[in-house]
């Protein structure tokens, strides 16, 4: 985090600043040198990880490491790769902006998976085509403001008939209803994001629209996504189990039941972990670092769909 910040500050410089103290060539060169730094330590993780199986078998959290991720979620991904053999090496990932934190991003580089990758903003993705990763690697990426009536489209236009490994959906609002909608591919591994906000008792998400914005649905940008309870229960109806859920609560793993191995499968209740994040806003759009508690009273009252009753309720 300390060296993204840093690499994010040179970047920052003005043009004539940044030819007083380094070239963009130099620039280049260390950017790269980072890099190959991260990745040296992403191996170096992953086989300590696997020679831990058993241990980590029993508590997943304790795979993490972030390389590319926001959270740890790098290192229970490339222990579950390790450990499962998925055998297409193929992973769809959506709600990445600009790629450059993200899930799945290790999996390209470092095991040379291939992928479809899909963003709202036409400016993330021409980031993504103008960066290096977009001809090193085997990589499509789309610009799809994607909903339940257009998703399986999308899927299968890029699948052609084959099917994905890992499917990581993070969205920031109708995740669960997206999940719900695609039956085009049932991949191995699927991680969700949840909204630890919405608490481990209740199954419920936000109604669905085809249009939800998180940043627009309420001033305090918390309002959005689906509660692990709903995620549970979609996801027996689909045939995955709870595996685990990132330390910093707010990725899901689900694994299909016939692939679990000796994973250990889970109640919402085992896996559940409350954000440690603090991400509230006040009505001017600014950062208001509430804890739980305050946060969720901001949410009191706005309307919630039960996926048990199949009804709407309020929170």
């Amino acid at each position: 985090m300390m060296m993204r910040k840093v690499m994010n500050k040179i970047k920052g410089l003005t043009q004539q600043h940044q030819q007083n103290i380094i070239s963009s060539n130099d620039l280049s060169k260390l950017n790269r040198g980072i890099e190959e730094v991260k990745l040296l330590n992403a191996k170096i993780l992953s086989h300590q990880n696997n020679l831990a199986q058993d241990e980590i078998l029993t508590n997943l959290n304790k795979a993490e490491f972030k390389v590319f991720s926001q959270w740890g979620d790098d290192g229970i991904i490339q222990f579950l790769v390790d450990y499962l053999q998925p055998e297409n090496h193929l992973f769809i990932e959506f709600g990445v902006e600009d790629y450059e934190e993200a899930n799945s991003r290790l999996l390209m580089i470092n095991n040379c998976w291939k992928g479809l990758v899909m963003d709202s903003s036409q400016e993330h993705i021409n980031h993504i085509k103008n960066s290096d990763v977009y001809w090193k690697y085997q990589l499509e990426a789309i610009p799809a403001f994607v909903n339940r009536n257009n998703i399986n489209n999308l899927l299968q236009s890029y699948l052609k008939g084959s099917y994905a490994d890992l499917m990581i959906i993070d969205i920031d609002g109708n995740d669960y209803w997206i999940w719900d909608a695609i039956d085009v591919t049932n991949p191995t591994i699927v991680i969700v994001e949840y909204n630890s906000l919405f608490g481990c008792d209740r199954a419920i998400t936000i109604p669905y629209s085809d249009n939800f914005l998180r940043t627009k649905s309420h001033y305090s940008n918390l309002y959005y996504g689906a509660s692990l309870p709903a995620l549970f229960h979609l996801a027996k109806l689909k045939g995955y189990q709870l595996i685990a859920c990132n330390s910093n609560g707010n990725n899901a793993y689900f694994v299909r039941a016939d692939k679990m191995k000796k994973l250990k499968a889970l109640e919402p209740s085992q896996a559940f972990r409350a954000a440690s994040f603090r991400e509230s806003r006040t009505v001017d759009h600014q950062l208001s670092y509430l804890n739980v508690e305050a946060a969720q009273q901001l949410l009191s009252g706005l309307p919630v769909y039960n996926v048990l009753t199949g009804k709407e309720e309020a929170f």
